[in-house]
């Protein structure tokens, strides 16, 4: 990585209040190049606290851009961080309005050229592509990176419409822990404390309101640009990664919005940005965007809008590993999606009918939903998970090896053994020694088999055909190896049980795998992208503890009990002390239980312990929380609690205790 110090201007760093209709104000900081000319303004705008959490990866962007000759602004959302009102629904009509009203603000700046662009990553980018549906003026260009278009199906709710265990109860829980957190002293001034306690007065936790909804109905719908990508006016850069779990929206978007405003670029990364986003190779990104602004902004000539339609990685086979600094492999260009480069592959499946009844364990070596590039992210070597399946192996023969883009396919013609289930694919490379790679995923809940909007209960005993695609990717499978498609009916935590959970009588005769394979068109043209660089760091420490390190991802089995559990550090960050003084201390794990032959036993629990402490000013506080979800065959139970303290000194304690009807979920 390199740190950039020379930029073409000087800049200069605010922090100011930005008024919305209805009076309230917004923090933003703002960096700005040292020039009396007008600039065009790029808004970040999320809710994750731009002077402590997200700060010092703000650092690394906003003055980069800033000395690029763009005033590069960072807003926190209402009723986050320093900002003013109380906080809402994630991605809800408040929050977009007044996303609307800041890109009219910043337009009428005297040092805004009246041109916006918005750029972010996950929650930031999808603020950039929702806010840009909504089509203010002022906006012409989003860069947006692991965002997503669908609600519903490709965010932290749900997966093939059973319901997300590990990510809807962890982000859930994260941020009922992360809306309780003060405004700063430093920055809200002596008002915070009232502020902080009316806030506290809004609490809801957001799993009440997505367990509510379990199928893809208006709540989902609504802020879903998967219901009409045309919305958007703005040109797009459209960014993801293979091991991110929202790619296969870049795919959408450059399939769906006109090519002459939008780009996709796919690499292997995980949930970052692809400056310094585990798997490598990392890309000077920053250098990539700066030529999507000048071009859109600028109304310069960088040559952006003349490469491919879609960049894309294709990773080399590679052994089965959690954490890689870099993989072999090889980006290619397509200027059309659908390719005309990928035309589908269908492999038949042969042998006599299976019963896949797998034991509820099945999914325990899934790996984190939203691998962040931590050391136990990824998913460890399949074996275990191929042999609590069934699988079906095809030989790569000798000669060309077999190139994947797109999403596979499966289609299968079963027979439920009860009125609810679930089919889970996971398509592998295996090389000769038998290690098992985890390629791509899907997964279907076939009480919504006909739609993820409606449920109807299965008729056991009677075949069915069913279809579903899995995740995109990008893979080489090379010759003598093989391509495995693994089938299971459970899959925790990922997945939640479904309450009788009797699994399914395949036959394989009527079933296949579809795979969209890419042949080389003649000589490709080189992608090559600069080195990465970035602005120079904020200066957080992280100081050492006594503590003893917590294994980030933990399985502990039961034998006697055939209980399992899950135990997950989600590895956000630890103590950091910023430049500004503050103390920044955040803990939380989260465990996973369940029993091998008992669906109903599932159970998540997530704790989480913040704390914010400025020595300075006598400022110490402390939030904790407590999250747990059970169910019965027919409802969610769930059980949140929240105590907040000034000191030692309790000023809020809360619980709820909700029962929540189980439908499609």
């Amino acid at each position: 990585m390199r740190i950039r110090t020379d930029f073409p201007y000087e800049t200069t760093r605010e922090d100011l209040r930005i008024p919305l209709p209805d009076g309230t104000l917004l923090h933003a900081r703002v960096w700005r190049p040292a020039t009396e000319e007008p600039v065009p303004a790029l808004l970040e705008y999320l809710p994750h606290r731009l002077s402590d959490w997200t700060a010092p990866r703000d650092w690394q962007r906003h003055p980069w851009y800033a000395g690029h000759g763009y005033v590069s602004v960072r807003v926190d959302v209402r009723g986050h961080g320093n900002s003013g009102g109380r906080p809402g629904d994630v991605y809800d009509a408040l929050e977009l309005a007044d996303g609307v009203a800041v890109v009219n603000w910043l337009a009428g700046q005297s040092w805004c050229s009246g041109e916006v662009g918005m750029f972010g990553i996950s929650w930031g980018g999808s603020n950039a592509l929702r806010i840009a549906a909504l089509a203010p003026e002022p906006l012409k260009a989003v860069v947006t990176v692991c965002p997503t278009d669908d609600r519903y199906d490709n965010d932290v709710h749900y997966l093939g419409g059973s319901v997300l265990a590990m990510d809807m109860h962890a982000w859930a829980a994260t941020m009922l822990a992360f809306t309780a957190r003060p405004p700063d002293p430093q920055y809200a001034g002596p008002g915070w404390r009232e502020t902080w306690l009316t806030r506290l007065a809004a609490v809801d936790p957001l799993i009440h309101t997505w367990l509510a909804h379990q199928t893809r109905d208006a709540y989902w719908q609504h802020g879903s640009l998967r219901e009409d990508h045309s919305t958007v006016r703005a040109a797009v850069l459209a960014v993801g990664g293979w091991h991110d779990p929202y790619r296969d929206t870049v795919l959408r978007l450059v399939e769906h919005l006109p090519h002459e405003r939008v780009r996709g670029l796919i690499g292997p990364w995980s949930h970052q940005y692809p400056d310094h986003g585990l798997p490598g190779p990392a890309i000077g990104f920053l250098q990539e965007t700066l030529r999507w602004w000048d071009h859109h902004l600028k109304g310069r000539d960088t040559g952006i809008m003349s490469e491919p339609l879609l960049r894309s990685w294709i990773s080399d086979s590679h052994p089965p590993a959690t954490v890689y600094d870099e993989l072999p492999g090889r980006w290619v260009g397509d200027d059309a999606w659908p390719s005309p480069h990928v035309t589908p592959l269908t492999y038949a499946l042969q042998g006599p009918p299976v019963r896949v009844r797998s034991p509820q364990r099945a999914g325990l070596d899934a790996g984190r939903f939203l691998p962040l590039g931590n050391d136990a992210d990824l998913p460890p070597d399949q074996r275990t998970e191929d042999a609590l399946s069934a699988c079906f192996d095809f030989p790569v023969p000798e000669g060309a090896p077999v190139d994947i883009l797109g999403r596979p396919r499966v289609r299968l013609a079963l027979t439920p053994h009860a009125r609810t289930g679930q089919v889970v694919a996971r398509l592998c490379d295996v090389a000769p020694d038998g290690s098992s790679t985890l390629v791509t995923r899907g997964a279907l809940n076939l009480a919504t088999r006909h739609g993820p909007d409606r449920t109807e209960p299965c008729r056991p005993g009677e075949s069915e055909e069913i279809a579903f695609d899995l995740n995109g990717i990008g893979h080489s499978f090379p010759a003598g190896h093989r391509i495995r498609l693994a089938l299971s009916s459970a899959y925790w935590p990922w997945i939640w049980p479904r309450p009788d959970a009797d699994g399914f009588t395949l036959d394989p005769t009527a079933c296949a795998l579809t795979l969209p394979v890419r042949s080389a068109p003649g000589q490709e043209p080189a992608i090559t992208f600069e080195q990465p660089e970035q602005s120079a760091p904020l200066g957080v420490s992280h100081p050492a503890t006594l503590d003893e390190p917590r294994p980030e991802r933990l399985i502990v089995r039961d034998v006697a009990k055939g209980l399992w559990r899950l135990e997950a550090d989600p590895g956000y960050g630890g103590t950091r002390l910023h430049p500004d003084g503050l103390e920044y201390t955040e803990d939380a794990v989260e465990s996973y239980t369940i029993q091998e032959d008992d669906p109903l036993s599932a159970r998540t629990r997530s704790e989480w312990t913040i704390r914010l402490h400025r020595p300075e000013l006598a400022w110490d506080v402390t939030i904790e929380t407590r999250s747990e979800i059970a169910c019965t065959a027919d409802a969610f139970l769930t059980s949140d609690e929240l105590v907040c303290k000034e000191g030692r000194e309790v000023v809020f304690h809360r619980t709820w205790e909700k029962r929540i009807a189980r439908t499609a979920g």
